[in-house]
């Protein structure tokens, strides 16, 4: 029992002599240089985030080539995101950043990072080069292979380059993150805790946009309205790259010619795949959406960025949808 005891008073006096670890460098996120490594950031001690860097998680996720993915906000010390005026979208203060980790099992391949400065948001792409992720401002292709289902999948992943970034976070003449919204950040019970963080305000809360992955919570029609929000409404949506569209996908619109439901394309060419419209109701296999999310080519793929794969179970949800409409 002495020596036990005598054990733990020296575990205690080591413990309490270690040193705190150096909090998140601030004056990265804050400055005009960047840091060559994201090591830099200090956002991780080893493989756990560092204080005020809290993971999250989204009902409904953006579809990478079925990578695997790890989400963290940092918002800093004495500030709290606020809601912005759609009721919906959280705005970030100053020298806050969002941090992605994508990956397939344990091989991590890049992480994507946007900063908070004063002039708006930067998005960074590092790709993962032994032990650290390297700035890579340019992009990166990688050869990948992976298995999703049995079948082994080989595909040349691209990690994006930051004009890139900017074209998928653009809305009007701003860069916003796309995922984390009041609707979209309520799972189990991580809200509370990132209110109390600081990194979420503590609102009433708007209803949450369903798993579209989940047929138990939701009907067909809503999961593939989330699916179409998270994966195109942050290009098809009246402030986003792809307005002059007049297709706008957010899981709010009501406007079912908007949604795509009897519409022909404001541009008719080699993406329509000769259909003509955009949701032909009860014809998925008439549907220039369905079309363009089944192929692979560069001039017709959409999401045009993101993905070097189809993604058969989203496309299997959005084609149910359109073959239930009268």
């Amino acid at each position: 029992m002495r020596l036990a005891a005598l054990i733990l008073g020296w575990l205690a006096l080591v413990s309490a002599a270690a040193p705190a670890p150096a909090p998140v460098a601030l004056e990265l996120i804050l400055g005009a240089s960047l840091p060559a490594k994201l090591s830099g950031f200090r956002f991780f001690v080893g493989n756990k985030p560092n204080a005020r860097v809290e993971p999250y998680a989204l009902t409904t996720e953006l579809f990478s080539d079925y990578t695997d993915k790890q989400r963290f906000m940092f918002v800093p010390p004495g500030e709290r995101a606020s809601v912005r005026r759609d009721g919906d979208a959280l705005h970030f203060p100053v020298g806050s950043a969002l941090i992605k980790h994508f990956g397939y099992g344990e091989r991590r391949i890049e992480t994507r990072v946007l900063i908070k400065r004063a002039s708006g948001w930067v998005a960074l792409p590092y790709v993962w080069e032994g032990g650290d992720a390297v700035l890579r401002r340019a992009g990166k292709r990688l050869p990948v292979s992976f298995v999703h289902k049995g079948e082994t999948r080989s595909i040349s992943y691209a990690v994006p380059n930051q004009n890139q970034c900017k074209g998928c976070h653009a809305s009007g003449d701003e860069i916003f993150p796309i995922g984390p919204r009041l609707s979209t950040l309520q799972v189990g019970g991580q809200y509370a805790r990132l209110a109390n963080a600081g990194v979420a305000p503590k609102v009433a809360l708007p209803a949450a946009m369903p798993r579209w992955n989940d047929p138990k919570l939701a009907s067909v029609a809503e999961r593939a309205r989330a699916y179409l929000d998270i994966n195109c409404a942050h290009c098809h949506s009246r402030d986003g790259p792809a307005s002059n569209s007049g297709l706008f996908l957010g899981w709010r619109e009501t406007d079912r010619a908007a949604l795509g439901v009897g519409k022909r394309p404001v541009a008719a060419g080699r993406g329509s795949g000769g259909f003509e419209f955009a949701i032909a109701p009860g014809r998925p296999d008439r549907s220039i959406i369905v079309h363009r999310m089944k192929s692979l080519d560069p001039g017709v793929a959409m999401p045009e960025l993101g993905r070097a794969t189809v993604h058969d179970e989203g496309v299997a949800v959005v084609s149910q949808w359109i073959a239930e409409m009268k």
